[in-house]
């Protein structure tokens, strides 16, 4: 059992309500392979971030996210101010519970429940990365926020919009797949320019189909972007998918989901701490923040090393 005084934030809209309608029961589950634990229901897009940022000023030494990738972002969110983090000896801690479940993947959690509680319970801990992605939203201007798994632009834009438009009732990795096949039917290659490291004397302009700026492997319902990245290494790794044309992304679908693409002639990879992106042509180019659609380029990633504590296996 844990020790530690910990808080689960809790969206009750995970899988379209059933985590909110199972709740009485699953709590049982948690209380009876974990131990006590104080817990706070959302009830609006942020608040998860605000709950995670008021218990960490108030002592709570773990905060564990309960739902989907969405759900880890904002509690993420709340375990920084200005960028820097609110209590560096917190610990962030998940059980996933939603129509995504990418992030875990990377970091090894189980999605049942009995077996995350017992990780989560055994309270082995490693450093790993978050990013800091400064963006542009168009209503309200230049706008931050923390990731720790993945932010993209490109069609992954257009694909969350597609997905967030519907019911996701088909589950996490159906409801991308044909989202992705929608998005592929109105969306054009992207003229862009990136920057990385500060290195303004190479500028890369490219026309892109996607461009993940990964900390985490997976994205999109289980798709292996960037199968190479690590967790803790202090870099993202940056895949590009270039000027692909829809049969070939058809064609190769299958590899990205499998992460055997990178040896692919119109996919590059790199490291770099951080990234620099900005629009070439008149259209928007919108960014994906684990499923969100937040805003749009000219954008910055920056890596900010070691800076949360991860329970995890």
């Amino acid at each position: 059992m844990s020790t530690k005084s910990t808080l689960l934030v809790v969206n009750p809209q995970s899988k379209r309500g059933l985590l909110g309608r199972r709740w009485a029961d699953l709590s049982s589950v948690i209380r009876r392979h974990y131990g006590p634990f104080e817990q706070a229901m959302t009830s609006r897009p942020g608040e998860a971030t605000e709950i995670t940022r008021q218990a960490l000023e108030s002592g709570t030494e773990r905060v564990i996210a309960v739902g989907g990738d969405g759900t880890l972002n904002e509690v993420v969110g709340g375990f920084f101010r200005d960028s820097e983090p609110l209590s560096p000896d917190a610990e962030l801690g998940l059980l996933p519970f939603g129509t995504g479940g990418d992030f875990r993947k990377t970091c090894g959690m189980p999605k049942e429940l009995e077996a995350a509680c017992e990780i989560l319970a055994r309270g082995r801990t490693r450093d790993i990365d978050a990013g800091k992605l400064s963006f542009v939203e168009p209503e309200s201007g230049r706008r931050e926020r923390i990731f720790i798994n993945i932010a993209s632009f490109g069609i992954s834009g257009v694909v969350d919009e597609i997905v967030n438009e519907g019911s996701k009732r088909l589950g996490g990795r159906l409801s991308f797949m044909l989202a992705t096949a929608r998005a592929n039917l109105r969306y054009q290659n992207k003229r862009v320019r990136l920057t990385f490291d500060d290195d303004a004397a190479a500028p890369l302009d490219m026309t892109i189909h996607n461009v993940a700026v990964a900390n985490g492997r997976y994205f999109g319902g289980g798709m292996q972007i960037a199968p190479e990245a690590e967790l803790g290494d202090g870099l993202f790794d940056v895949v590009a998918l270039g000027d692909m044309t829809t049969r070939e992304i058809l064609l190769s679908g299958h590899r990205v989901y499998a992460g055997t693409h990178l040896g692919q002639a119109k996919v590059s990879h790199r490291r770099a701490r951080k990234v620099s992106a900005e629009p070439l042509d008149p259209d928007p180019v919108r960014l994906d923040v684990d499923g969100e659609t937040p805003g749009i380029l000219p954008a910055t990633f920056e890596i900010l090393p070691g800076a949360l504590r991860l329970v995890s296996p």
